[in-house]
C-alpha cells in the first residue's frame, strides 16, 4: 500500500508529495518547498510519521518543483533522481530565479539519470518511467500500476494540460504524449498533478475540454 501526502508550497502553488510505504520508507516527489516554513512544514511531516526518506524524484526541472532539493539534500543525505535532461534545466535554475524576481538555493544535479521505460523503487515497490515532454523537454511520470496511481508533474492537470510556452515546451508534442502514454493507462488510474486537485484518466478523457 502506498500513502500519498500533498503539500501546497511556494508562491507558484506548487504541489509536493511524499509517496511512502507500509515499512515507512518514503521518497518526495518534487520538493517546492520554498521558505523556512515550508521546509520544516515537510520536514515536520517526515519526523511526526518517522518516516525514512529514500530518495528525491523530479517530474521535470522547472523552479517552482525544485526550490527544496538542496534543503532536503542536506538534511537526509538522499539522492537525486529525475530525467536525463534535466541537468539542463537545473543549470538555467539561477537565470530563471532572476528573471521572477526570486531568490532560491541553487540546486544539486541529480544522482541518477531516468530515460523512458525505467523503473525506480519506494521500497519493493516498483513504479515505471513514462517520458511525456511537451509542458518541459524533461518532464516524466511515475506510474505504479498495483496502486493504480500516476504523478504526471505539469504534463496534466485536472481538466487542463501543462503551459507549453516555456523554454523546452511544444503544444503538439504535450498533446500527442499524453494521447499516447498517459491515456493508454487504465480509467481509474489517480492522477496527482503538480499544480490543483487529483483526478482521474478515464475522467480526462471523457471531459478535458483540450481532448474533446
Amino acid at each position: 500500500m502506498i500513502n500519498v501526502k500533498s503539500f501546497e508550497f511556494n508562491p507558484f502553488a506548487e504541489i509536493t508529495y511524499v509517496l511512502s510505504d507500509n515499512e515507512n520508507h518514503c521518497i518526495i516527489i518534487d520538493p517546492g518547498c520554498y521558505n523556512a516554513y515550508e521546509k520544516e512544514e515537510l520536514a515536520k511531516y517526515i519526523r511526526k510519521n518517522q518516516l525514512k526518506p529514500q530518495a528525491i524524484w523530479l517530474t521535470h526541472s522547472h523552479l517552482d518543483h525544485i526550490f527544496g532539493v538542496s534543503f532536503l539534500k542536506q538534511q537526509y543525505n538522499i539522492p537525486v533522481i529525475a530525467h536525463q535532461m534535466a541537468p539542463e534545466g537545473i543549470r538555467m535554475q539561477p537565470l530563471v530565479s532572476q528573471m521572477y524576481g526570486i531568490p532560491s538555493e541553487a540546486c544539486p544535479l541529480p544522482d541518477k539519470l531516468l530515460n523512458h521505460g525505467d523503473q525506480i523503487m519506494l521500497g519493493n515497490i516498483i513504479f515505471e518511467v513514462i517520458y511525456c515532454p511537451g509542458h518541459s523537454a524533461d518532464g516524466i511520470v511515475f506510474y505504479q500500476p498495483e496502486s493504480g496511481i500516476a504523478m504526471v508533474g505539469d504534463v496534466l492537470f485536472a481538466g487542463s494540460i501543462g503551459r507549453t510556452d516555456l523554454p523546452g515546451g511544444d503544444y503538439n508534442t504535450l498533446i500527442q504524449n499524453i494521447r499516447t502514454r498517459l491515456f493508454v493507462l487504465p480509467p481509474e488510474t489517480k492522477v496527482y498533478p503538480g499544480h490543483g486537485p487529483p483526478t482521474k484518466i478515464g475522467e480526462e478523457i471523457r471531459t478535458n475540454p483540450f481532448f474533446q
